[in-house]
């Protein structure tokens, strides 16, 4: 199983100098290939990543700076930027612009790095051309190290080791229970078992410091020192803001996953909902400020992180995490299965209006997620037992359910068990 192990390093001034230059570098190869590869696109062609490594050799012959940096450092960043193309197309690809561009770069060749642990909390990696790099041992490694990536954050620099621990992923127990988890903007997580997870990430004098350097950075000019102390300071506090909610995550990831054989997500498309408002200066868009407000509240709870960690922890347990279509779920009756907008009196209260069921609005929306989720799924279908999850549809019109296995007699198909008995 393939793990990430992540630790602080301690940079000589020397050594952090050349790190700057190394992902200026990567930064310098990424932007100059995106570009070759747009213009090929103009005119119809393709280049690719074999190509481009070849004229990166031809190119170091022309200007040596590019020397300077390891040669397979320079390729790996080709080999991100084809697989990027690949999957996001040529013209989908963002710039590494120099601003907002934290320098990372990556040691794919495992024979080049050496660990040597040098005590209780210390230890150091040979690298190339950095050399010996010390950092700070906060856990074992547990594994054979694949790859090493290096990254600043702020004013400090990280290593991260992919390691493959030798053990095989934990095959998925039929004997385990399930959940499915609803994700708001007011509660991060609630569960079909009742549980509601969420706090803040911010303290309010956090909350109250940001805003006053915001204020100030709006009156610095650009490219001062003032300006760029200004940007540190918030980014001192987004950064405390960040391992909160990153800590909390795997806090939560673990206690929901945590002997279950089976978790459903909805599946949320987190960039496409926290996109800009449409709208412009002459013609303005409709609820702008209200769009920017939910934007800010998706992005602060997390979601794609929140999910991110639930799957890696699944991963390590043997769980299977299936997304499904979120849409009615919070409308759908989970007693009855009638759908309508009034069922939901609020943002916390469910109320149907078919049979009167009563309850948490986000717990009925994790319910029906589950419910959607059993369908195909052979490790909930007990042969002896009924299935008697919620009927859910994404038809808002209503929805009538079956009786149960046991009260109906058709035949078992054949090739596996029958799905659920819903019809919308």
């Amino acid at each position: 199983m393939l793990v990430g192990r992540k630790y602080r390093l301690m940079l000589t001034p020397e050594q952090e100098e050349m790190a700057e230059e190394f992902g200026n570098l990567c930064r310098a190869v990424w932007n100059t290939g995106l570009e070759q590869r747009r213009e090929y696109r103009r005119r119809g062609a393709w280049i690719d990543y074999v190509q481009q490594a070849r004229e990166l050799a031809e190119a170091k012959a022309e200007h040596p700076w590019l020397k300077a940096a390891p040669a397979h450092i320079l390729q790996q960043i080709l080999r991100d930027l084809d697989k990027a193309c690949l999957t996001h197309g040529t013209f989908g690809v963002r710039w590494k612009s120099k601003q907002r561009w934290h320098p990372s770069f990556r040691f794919p060749d495992r024979r080049h790095i050496t660990v040597e642990r040098l005590g209780r909390r210390r230890a150091r990696v040979r690298l190339p051309k950095l050399g010996s790099v010390a950092f700070r041992w906060s856990r074992a490694l547990g594994g054979v190290v694949k790859s090493a990536t290096m990254s600043r954050d702020g004013k400090h620099w990280y290593i991260s080791f992919l390691v493959e621990t030798g053990e095989a992923e934990p095959g998925v127990s039929l004997e385990r229970g399930r959940v499915g988890v609803d994700r708001g903007v007011v509660i991060l997580a609630a569960t079909s078992d009742g549980h509601f997870f969420d706090r803040d990430f911010i303290t309010p004098g956090e909350a109250e410091r940001y805003r006053r350097l915001q204020q100030q950075l709006a009156r610095t000019q650009k490219g001062s020192k003032r300006r760029k102390a200004c940007a540190a300071r918030m980014r001192a506090i987004m950064r405390r803001v960040r391992d909160r909610r990153q800590d909390f995550h795997a806090q939560v990831s673990c206690q929901i996953v945590h002997g279950k054989g089976l978790v459903v997500l909805e599946d949320l498309n987190t960039r496409g909902m926290t996109a800009t408002g449409r709208g412009t200066a002459p013609e303005p868009g409709t609820r702008v400020r209200q769009k920017a407000g939910l934007n800010r509240a998706i992005l602060d709870k997390g979601w794609h992180a929140f999910e991110l960690a639930v799957r890696n922890r699944a991963r390590r347990t043997g769980a299977t995490v299936r997304t499904v279509n979120p849409a009615y779920t919070s409308l759908t009756c989970p007693a009855c299965g009638h759908a309508h907008p009034d069922n939901r009196e609020s943002q916390a209260k469910f109320v149907c209006t078919a049979c009167g069921h009563r309850e948490h609005a986000d717990t009925v929306g994790a319910k029906n997620t589950l419910a959607r989720g059993h369908a195909g799924h052979r490790a909930w279908r007990p042969r002896q037992q009924p299935v008697r999850e919620a009927p859910t549809s994404v038809n808002p019109r209503g929805i009538s359910a079956r009786p149960l296995r046991s009260e109906s007699r058709r035949p078992r198909p054949q090739g596996g068990s029958p799905s659920p008995s819903v019809e919308a």
